[in-house]
């Protein structure tokens, strides 16, 4: 694997770290600002309305811009927003910092896995991607568990203060470490839209909003779980959380060598591997080994099927892979908060504190339906579903058939 990755890595390092951290400082966050803990959780909210609307925004805007231009110019906005998170005096102030840091996360992963792709012969694209996204899943090992004890120790400032740094040296890793990238040429915005009228388009996107709702709607509400379920104190709780972390990045890792043999085989499996790991928790939570290792299946099996899913965008939408692939970082952020609602309406109704693991059991059935229905239409089109017969181009600008 290209050098270069290594930075997209670090890049992806900084924004699961601002994206994730301060789920564990609202608290201090809300108490040092004077306001409540429910007006605090827009602080999550905006970051998540900034991705939704900077990711289509920021790459049609950037449609004729080098690709690592672009990525520069993304950690630069990162670290600005992160930085007047640090500094912002007021409530207001911080929700408007926060939609600020949110703006460049979909675009730097949707032209990054452009970027990624181009890096490498096209049966490693997939490994290629999910390169850069281990670096969001350590994130929750390390980043989330670090920022959140400094903001703990020192005040939750300091957190986003090395956020910052963090954007800082991933602005100089991109600058060193990747490679001139060609500038785009006869591109336009009907163009790039036109790729949308393509149904493999809606499909991929509804793999992830149900498939993807179905990890948050577990994950969202993991921690009253794991306590007043499965007997954990809140300290070991988080130590699980880690253990969720190191899922997630073994499965992005496993899951993006799998794809490279065969996209959609992986995305299948991944998904009703997923839907079964779920459904099990209903009956390993109420034993604490078993609960642990639980915890880690859906973790790896919840994100093996990321790779796939930027494999299969950058095909289906193939006259314009960076809007594709942002957007899908968009769609990720949907199926995020839808997630956590349904968890949550299931919880309210009286089900119980483990109604969301059958009901993200449901979400990724849903979401392998999606992803049964896109093999169903290849098949039928007569579409290639593997890497042999793609066309894929290099740095220089050639194109090569594999």
């Amino acid at each position: 694997m290209p050098i270069a990755l290594l930075a997209l890595a670090i890049a992806g390092f900084g924004i699961g770290t601002t994206e994730f951290v301060m789920m564990g400082l609202l608290p201090e966050v809300a108490a040092d600002l004077g306001v409540s803990i429910p007006d605090a959780g827009g602080y999550i909210s905006l970051y998540a309305l900034g991705v939704v609307v900077g990711a289509p925004l920021l790459t049609i805007a950037g449609l004729r811009t080098r690709r690592k231009t672009m990525l520069l110019s993304m950690m630069v906005l990162f670290t600005v927003g992160n930085l007047c998170s640090a500094f912002a005096p007021t409530h207001e102030l911080l929700l408007g910092a926060r939609f600020l840091a949110g703006l460049p996360h979909g675009t730097f992963f949707g032209v990054g896995a452009v970027v990624a792709a181009s890096l490498v012969s096209h049966d490693k694209r997939a490994s290629a991607i999910s390169m850069m996204f281990i670096g969001l899943t350590v994130a929750n090992i390390v980043g989330v568990p670090a920022g959140t004890l400094l903001g703990q120790a020192l005040g939750w400032r300091w957190a986003f203060g090395l956020v910052a740094f963090i954007g800082v040296v991933a602005l100089l890793a991109v600058l060193v470490l990747v490679p001139r990238q060609p500038k785009p040429e006869n591109v336009s915005l009907r163009g790039e839209l036109r790729a949308f009228t393509s149904p493999q388009v809606w499909l991929a996107f509804g793999v992830v909003v149900f498939g993807f709702a179905a990890t948050f709607s577990f994950y969202s509400y993991i921690k009253p779980v794991l306590t007043d379920i499965t007997g954990y104190t809140p300290t070991a709780v988080t130590g699980l959380l880690a253990l969720f972390g190191l899922g997630m990045t073994v499965g992005t890792a496993v899951g993006g060598r799998l794809a490279d043999r065969s996209p959609m085989r992986t995305l299948c499996i991944g998904l009703a591997a997923l839907a079964v790991t779920l459904f099990l928790f209903l009956f390993t939570a109420h034993n604490m080994w078993l609960a642990a290792a639980n915890v880690f299946f859906i973790g790896a099996t919840g994100f093996a099927a990321i790779p796939s899913v930027q494999a299969r965008i950058l095909d289906s939408a193939r006259d314009a892979p960076a809007l594709g692939s942002a957007s899908i970082q968009s769609t990720f952020n949907i199926a995020n908060s839808l997630g956590a609602y349904l968890g949550g309406l299931v919880i309210a109704a009286g089900f119980g504190l483990l109604s969301p693991s059958w009901v993200g059991a449901l979400l990724a059935i849903v979401g392998l339906g999606f992803a049964l229905a896109s093999v169903v239409l290849d098949r039928r089109t007569g579409a290639p579903t593997g890497p042999s017969e793609e066309v894929t181009e290099h740095q220089t600008g050639s194109v090569e058939i594999r």
